[in-house]
């Protein structure tokens, strides 16, 4: 799927990254416990969170993440921006849906749990 249809399904704004919005999607990661998305998490992977601290866009950058959603209305602030503006070239977009809601919506339409490293690497 691309995250331009994402972001209609999902009644998103885009925040950074509107040049990539043709990128495909086929695996996504709900969590806000970022030590459970680096554990668990491998990269090419959609991050849904609402986390909206520095520490995310370091999590992103280490693992590769191809897109970010941010739940619930929540928006990084400007000092956070600049930072994935600098470090990351990926799309970011923010709904107003919970994370329960953007997860089912964003399943039923075909995008499916990422597949997470065994517990031995972890």
């Amino acid at each position: 799927m691309r995250i331009k249809e994402i972001i209609e399904l999902l009644d998103g704004d885009v925040i950074a990254g509107e040049e990539s919005l043709d990128l495909e999607v086929s695996s996504a990661y709900s969590a806000d416990l970022l030590s459970d998305v680096l554990a668990l998490t491998e990269g090419d992977t959609l991050l849904i969170t609402g986390t909206v601290t520095l520490q995310v866009i370091r999590v992103a950058e280490i693992l590769g993440i191809t897109a970010i959603i941010f739940i619930r209305g929540k928006q990084p602030s400007e000092d956070v921006m600049d930072v994935a503006r600098k470090r990351l070239n990926i799309p970011m977009i923010v709904t107003r849906k919970t994370m329960f809601e953007t997860s089912g919506i964003l399943y039923k339409n075909g995008v499916r749990p990422c597949k997470n490293r065994p517990a031995s690497e972890v």
